[in-house]
C-alpha cells in the first residue's frame, strides 16, 4: 500500500537537544538495521565515467533538444516571462566553457564556492530546496523508487537506513522544502513553483544527480538565475542519452549513490541551515 504523504512529519532531529545526539542516535539505529535488514545493494562496484565520450559530443544541442521536446510549457513559458533577460543569461552561459564551477562532487552555480552558499543560505530571505533523484532510493523504499514521495518514516527498517530519510529529518521545516525528484522536468517545476510562492525570496537549491544531468542542465538553469549545488551521483549511474532518457520514464534498473564524503558535505549544509535562527 502507497503510504500517505505527510507534509509536516514529526523529525528525529527536533526529538534530540542537538545535532550530534540526534545524528548520533540515527547512525546508532541504522547501525542495526543494516545488521537485522540488510538493503539491496551495488554487488559488483565498477567506476564508470560520468558521461560517456560519445555522449559529450554535442552535449548542449542535445539538451536543448530534449528539454523543448519534452517540456509542457511550464519551464519555457518561466522563461519568456523576461525573454530578453533570460536570453542574454543563455548566450553568456553558452559562452562559457563549462555551465558550473566544479569542487569534487559539488557542481556550483551561480556561486563561486561551497562557503559562498553556505553564506547566503544563513540568510532570512532564501528558501531552500533539497532534491533527491529517485535513482539513489533503497530498492525496497515503501514509497517505491519512481515517485514523488517518501514516507521518512524512522521507524521502518528501509527508511531507517536510507541517506535521503536521514536528510529529511535533519531538514528544519521552515524556508526549506524536501523535493523527491522523478524528471528534471519536475525538478525546475518545483523550483520554479516555489519562486512564485517566495516572491521575497531567492529560491536556492542543493539537489542530488547523475552528472549528465548536471552538465546538460546547468545553461538553462543559468539563463532564469537559478543557484545552487548539484551534487553529483557515483554507483550505477546514467552516462548515455539512451540511459537518461529511460531513467526519465521510471526505468533505473540500477542503484545510485552519494558517496560518504559527499554525504557528509550535504549534511554541513543542512545543519547551517537547521542551526541559523531564520530556520526555526
Amino acid at each position: 500500500m502507497k503510504p500517505n504523504r505527510n507534509p509536516l512529519p514529526v523529525r528525529m532531529w527536533n526529538r534530540h537537544n542537538s545535532w550530534n545526539e540526534a545524528e548520533t542516535a540515527w547512525d546508532q539505529r541504522a547501525r542495526k538495521l543494516r545488521n537485522s535488514f540488510p538493503l539491496k545493494g551495488i554487488r559488483h562496484w565498477r567506476t564508470l565515467p560520468g558521461i560517456r565520450p560519445s555522449t559529450r559530443k554535442n552535449l548542449r544541442w542535445k539538451a536543448l533538444r530534449y528539454l523543448l521536446e519534452n517540456d509542457e510549457n511550464k519551464v519555457m513559458s518561466y522563461f519568456w516571462c523576461k525573454p530578453l533577460l533570460h536570453i542574454g543569461k543563455m548566450i553568456r552561459s553558452y559562452w562559457s566553457s563549462r555551465s558550473y564551477t566544479r569542487d569534487n562532487d559539488f557542481f556550483l552555480y551561480g556561486f563561486s564556492s561551497a562557503e559562498a552558499f553556505t553564506r547566503r543560505i544563513e540568510h532570512a530571505d532564501t528558501f531552500l530546496i533539497i532534491g533527491f533523484s529517485y535513482c539513489h532510493k533503497p530498492f525496497e523504499c515503501p514509497s517505491g523508487r519512481f515517485t514523488d514521495d517518501c514516507a521518512h518514516d524512522d521507524e521502518n527498517p528501509v527508511c531507517g537506513q536510507c541517506f535521503i530519510g536521514k536528510c529529511v529529518h535533519a531538514m528544519p521545516e521552515k524556508r526549506c522544502r524536501p523535493v523527491f525528484i522523478t524528471t528534471v522536468h519536475y525538478i525546475a517545476e518545483k523550483i520554479i513553483e516555489a519562486i512564485h510562492a517566495h516572491p521575497n525570496k531567492e529560491v536556492v537549491f542543493l539537489i542530488t544527480a547523475c552528472e549528465l544531468t548536471l552538465e546538460m542542465f546547468g545553461d538553462w538553469g543559468n539563463s532564469i538565475a537559478l543557484r545552487g549545488i548539484g551534487v553529483r551521483l557515483d554507483g550505477q549511474i546514467c552516462n548515455t542519452m539512451k540511459a537518461f532518457e529511460a531513467s526519465e520514464r521510471g526505468i533505473k534498473p540500477g542503484l545510485a549513490v552519494v558517496l560518504p564524503k559527499t554525504q557528509q558535505r550535504m549534511l554541513d549544509a543542512i545543519a547551517v541551515r537547521r542551526h541559523h535562527k531564520t530556520a526555526s
